[in-house]
């Protein structure tokens, strides 16, 4: 059977020696990679803190979760890539979206698609080639990735995810783990690689996919409750999740959500992500493998506004001692001596 990559979120919400010990941490427990939030209003670099766990770290992927092409022009972006590279040769990364919590937090609009759109092809094209054209100016860089940097589009929404098939070299995605919404995703990566005359398996594919630990009750609140006032949980960090929950069959409301029954509730979390146990957690880890043919998935640990910037410590404990022992087992993880 193929290895299943798995990497997962780190927030910046420690000091920067505190997340590269983390990290040290995270590759100890068998974890593939770390993504990173680029949220400049903490006061914490995520190129530095990445930068950190590149000296810490000898195996771990290692990757802004996510950059947004608004606060950073293209060039700097790439030459911060391209420096993260240099530090973590093979191991680096960059992933873009339109932005959410540093755009707003700047007081700046999300980027527009055809915007991203432009980016997105002069980012590779600087990490490519080492040139670019961007609004008539002509670009370059003069040190880059010895075999290229990929450029990694966050999507959740159909459009953002055709996007990403007509210009991106992958696409980061979170659309549940239910066989019929991901195949409703992968449709809208196929149209737009198709309309780009592009081979849609030429697109790298990583699953976003929720992670709340705990007993029943406990993951139950997730769905029901709210990331932050006036945004219900199942609608963070996007409307989208809804639709990808339709397409799996599952009639949900467009919120409020306190009073989904205990059913549809239970219903909700196993097509969303990965919820209760580690051992549960683990064997719908192996379920979605199997359904989905999936290689790569980016842990998202549940978090509301009040918890973002926690460090997942028992999540990485979980995956440590059941998780990644389980994935072993089943024939899944990818071989590292140190483990």
């Amino acid at each position: 059977m193929s290895p299943l990559r798995v990497d997962l979120r780190v927030p910046v919400g420690r000091p920067i020696p505190e997340l590269a010990e983390f990290a040290v941490q995270a590759e100890a427990a068998g974890l593939d990679g770390i993504g990173v939030p680029d949220h400049h209003h903490t006061g914490r670099d995520a190129y530095v803190v990445l930068a950190a766990m590149a000296s810490r770290t000898r195996h771990l992927s290692l990757y802004p979760a996510t950059s947004n092409v608004v606060t950073r022009h293209p060039l700097v972006s790439a030459a911060l890539a391209n420096s993260l590279d240099e530090l973590a040769p093979g191991r680096a990364m960059l992933t873009v979206a339109p932005g959410f919590l540093s755009v707003e937090k700047a007081g700046e609009p999300k980027a527009r698609r055809d915007r991203l759109r432009e980016i997105v092809l002069t980012l590779r094209g600087l990490l490519g080639e080492g040139r670019a054209t961007l609004d008539g100016h002509d670009l370059e860089l003069f040190h880059r990735p010895e075999t290229g940097s990929r450029v990694i589009v966050l999507a959740s929404g159909p459009k953002l995810l055709e996007l990403a098939g007509e210009v991106a070299d992958g696409v980061m995605m979170l659309v549940g783990l239910d066989p019929a919404g991901v195949e409703a995703a992968r449709r809208h990566v196929r149209i737009g690689a198709e309309r780009a005359g592009r081979d849609p398996a030429s697109i790298e594919e990583i699953l976003i996919v929720p992670f709340g630990l705990g007993d029943q009750d406990t993951v139950r609140a997730w769905p029901r409750g709210w990331f932050r006032e006036g945004q219900p949980w199942l609608r963070y960090p996007s409307a989208s999740n809804l639709t990808w929950l339709r397409h799996a069959g599952l009639d949900v409301p467009d919120g409020p959500h306190e009073d989904l029954d205990d059913e549809l509730t239970d219903r909700i979390l196993d097509a969303y992500g990965l919820f209760g146990t580690a051992e549960q957690c683990a064997d719908r880890l192996i379920r979605a493998h199997d359904e989905l043919g999936t290689h790569r998935v980016f842990l998202f640990p549940a978090h509301s506004w009040a918890t973002t910037y926690d460090l997942p410590r028992a999540e990485v404990e979980a995956f440590g001692t059941t998780i990644g022992p389980a994935l072993r087992a089943a024939g899944l993880s990818a071989a590292r001596p140190d483990l």
